[in-house]
């Protein structure tokens, strides 16, 4: 009796074990509402990170706070690999600069893990301009400082501060007008409102190809296979504007590093099968992998970048 005892009690322990494991799951938070391309990779992670480890992964869309209320969920969540963040770049190399009292330090609160994927950003005129090229834009602007303006969809965006990145690199004087979101201000560009607007290639490209714009020039080291046909502003003799619009994945402070690289190399994986590579392209965005210490060098790079610009344009939050 004693042996059937012991006997039964292991399995007991055995099932207990079991049922713990089937319930272990694997979350990817998306701190901004589904439909965007946050939750694209999201679920595109979940799904592959899912058939690699045999956990169920699930997508949290947790917005807002501009982001910072699934951010910190993060944080606070165990470094074991199982809660990761996918996040744009503006809330980790923007807004520790641009906001008041930013509750994070990203550099001590969280792992890199990798970049993941990437958009171009490109600077567009209503085509009732009559601006057909960057020299255009830059013989007007010179000859009558303040007569043109672009649209952002909103102060300290990165779109925002792509402008001013290029009024710095340009010594041109172009007037900033914000508007509460990319809608609103494509919307105004396309009806004349505002002449010029820097954007993600993504919302433009249709308007683009249907000639109510004229892509001016890509803000990127090289042309997008997209778009081959959008040349860069570097090939057109204006340096250092490169912004692009990319999308990192993160984990808590305190994820071994081997846990990291392992993360990293999943990611990279998933992101190059065939499949993932259209269904990226059909969201206007191409994979951008790195390793783990390739990605936080970046977003150290990009954080002081954008600092001094922050402060040299004396730039402030909304």
């Amino acid at each position: 009796m004693k042996k059937w005892f012991l006997k039964a009690a292991g399995v007991a322990v055995c099932l207990v074990a079991m049922s713990a494991s089937a319930q272990e799951r694997m979350t990817i938070v998306a701190p901004f509402p589904p439909g965007g391309p946050v939750d694209v990779l999201s679920r595109i992670l979940a799904d592959g990170l899912q058939k690699k480890t045999g956990l169920t992964a699930v997508v949290e869309n947790l917005p807002g706070a501009a982001g910072n209320l699934g951010i910190d969920k993060v944080k606070r969540a165990k470094p074991d690999g199982k809660t990761l963040l996918v996040v744009p770049a503006g809330n980790l190399t923007i807004n520790p600069t641009l906001m008041p009292n930013f509750p994070f330090n990203i550099e001590r609160d969280f792992v890199p893990i990798t970049m993941l994927a990437k958009a171009p950003n490109v600077l567009v005129a209503n085509a009732q301009t009559k601006l057909g090229s960057v020299r255009d834009l830059l013989a007007q602007a010179k000859a009558r400082p303040g007569s043109l303006s672009y649209a952002s969809p909103g102060i300290g965006s990165g779109l925002h501060l792509a402008g001013e990145l290029f009024k710095q690199q340009t010594e041109t004087d172009l007037l900033h007008v914000p508007y509460k979101g990319t809608g609103p201000a494509l919307n105004d560009v396309l009806g004349g409102t505002v002449p010029l607007m820097f954007s993600n290639l993504p919302a433009t490209l249709p308007h683009i190809k249907s000639g109510k714009l004229v892509a001016l020039g890509l803000t990127d080291t090289a042309r997008t296979p997209v778009a081959p046909e959008i040349p860069t502003l570097a090939e057109q003799g204006v340096s250092g504007v490169v912004v692009t619009s990319w999308y990192g994945l993160l984990a808590p402070a305190g994820t071994p590093a081997a846990l990291a690289e392992q993360l990293a190399k999943d990611a990279a994986e998933i992101l190059a099968q065939p499949a993932v590579r259209e269904q990226l392209r059909a969201q206007g965005l191409s994979d951008a992998t790195q390793k783990p210490a390739e990605f936080a060098a970046h977003i150290k790079a990009e954080t002081q970048t954008w600092a001094r610009i922050i402060k040299a344009r004396g730039i402030v939050a909304e």
